[in-house]
């Protein structure tokens, strides 16, 4: 088995599930008393928050990068970004280290296309919504075409994922939001809807919805524990 390195904390909220889904899956595959190989450096969240709202990525990604060396020399064999949004730096902290990081948007492509989904409505964060590192590598490399909330929506997406579920902090009427925003989306023609921000799935989940929900939190983590198994 493969050692999986965790860059979590960001929040720590989602960084606790993905740590129950890596082992999860592992035990799924293969029984007994069996988990996960992993070594999990948490940041401080209020640091990179900072960094995020001034604009200073250049800050981030070194910060994230020195955690990436930090996991492997801990004697990971590859990581896992325990965010959507920082994977805006996905390039610069990879370009620090010799393990490969493994990019949740391409694990969530890989799903989407496989259900033969070509066009889907993304939630997450302002910055994944609105900047193009993340619906990007959608379109030009998946051939996804990707619709986002508009702007009034986007500020209330934005809003419940920092002032709420970063805190642990899941609220009915926060759930009812989203679910319109959804719905509508669904009007505009999305074949399914990307859970772009690992703390989303804390609020609404697929058992509330008919169309396809994509918990990037789910595929990342379950692809890190069937890349720890593989040959």
């Amino acid at each position: 088995m493969k050692t999986i390195g965790l860059i979590g904390g960001m929040s720590w909220e989602s960084s606790l599930e993905y740590y129950r889904l890596v082992n999860e899956r592992v035990k799924e595959r293969l029984g007994g008393f069996h988990s996960a190989e992993c070594v999990l450096y948490s940041v401080d969240f209020a640091d990179i928050e900072r960094m995020q709202d001034r604009g200073d990525w250049d800050a981030a990604a070194d910060r994230l990068g020195r955690a990436a060396l930090a996991l492997e020399s801990a004697g990971a064999d590859f990581a896992l970004l325990c965010t959507n949004t920082m994977h805006k730096v996905f390039d610069a902290i990879q370009g620090k280290i010799r393990i490969p990081l493994l990019h949740i948007a391409e694990v969530t492509a890989r799903e989407i296309r496989a259900r033969g989904i070509t066009r889907v409505g993304l939630l997450g964060t302002r910055f994944t919504m609105e900047q193009d590192f993340y619906k990007g590598k959608l379109s030009s490399e998946y051939g996804i075409e990707v619709l986002v909330p508009d702007s009034a929506e986007r500020d209330a997406v934005h809003a419940i994922i920092y002032n709420e579920l970063c805190l642990g902090q899941v609220k009915p009427t926060s759930r009812e939001i989203y679910g319109a925003i959804i719905h509508r989306l669904v009007r505009e023609g999305a074949q399914g809807i990307i859970l772009g921000c690992t703390e989303i799935p804390l609020l609404v989940s697929q058992k509330d919805f008919e169309i396809p929900l994509f918990d990037t939190t789910a595929l990342h983590a379950r692809a890190g524990a069937d890349l720890a198994l593989s040959d």
